[in-house]
């Protein structure tokens, strides 16, 4: 078995002007009034193709010169960077998981749950202790490549639903518009 009868060839260098045999495709699927394919020619800054294409080929793109100008794409999922940014989001994340009560599951155990041991536990709490540092901010500091919807998970996990609700609601009001603004 030949490799040359069975796979075509590509030619990487722009200024050859070379057609190749398509011969292992059935005539059905050949796209062009002739059997070959031909590479594209280098025309400046862009390569134009010099075999014929139809008009519906284009009929439905559009190409805008400014980005996200006619893009209707949805926001990706945010990551804990994403709503690092968000100052009054962290201001009630930092409300609501920076008390310590014996019964309501807080900071160290989200973080505990994500792989901080009890003495970077101990010393994170004894550097926020007294100042302006919020452990909560600098747990979610720590872990901010991890997505918001692992986040939301930890969430349900301890049955925090009121953080659960605040992250939803940012997710879908808030992070698309932010997102759409940014890009």
């Amino acid at each position: 078995m030949s490799l040359q009868s069975n796979h075509p060839v590509q030619v990487t260098d722009p200024q050859d002007q070379v057609t190749l045999q398509l011969k292992s495709l059935p005539p059905s699927h050949k796209s062009l009034s002739s059997d070959r394919i031909r590479q594209p020619v280098d025309n400046g800054n862009k390569y134009v193709y010099t075999g014929t294409i139809s008009a519906d080929f284009f009929k439905d793109l559009q190409y805008s010169d400014s980005p996200c100008e006619k893009c209707y794409c949805s926001a990706p999922p945010p990551k804990i960077s994403d709503l690092m940014n968000d100052e009054d989001l962290l201001y009630i994340l930092r409300l609501k998981l920076d008390p310590s009560h014996c019964t309501i599951k807080n900071w160290k155990n989200f973080a505990s749950r994500w792989g901080m041991t009890y003495d970077e536990l101990v010393l994170l709490e004894h550097r926020t202790q007294g100042s302006a540092h919020s452990p909560t901010q600098e747990f979610l500091r720590r872990y901010n490549e991890k997505s918001v919807t692992e986040l939301t998970e930890l969430c349900r996990i301890y049955q925090r639903i009121d953080v659960l609700r605040v992250l939803q609601q940012w997710v879908e009001k808030d992070w698309p518009s932010r997102w759409q603004k940014a890009h």
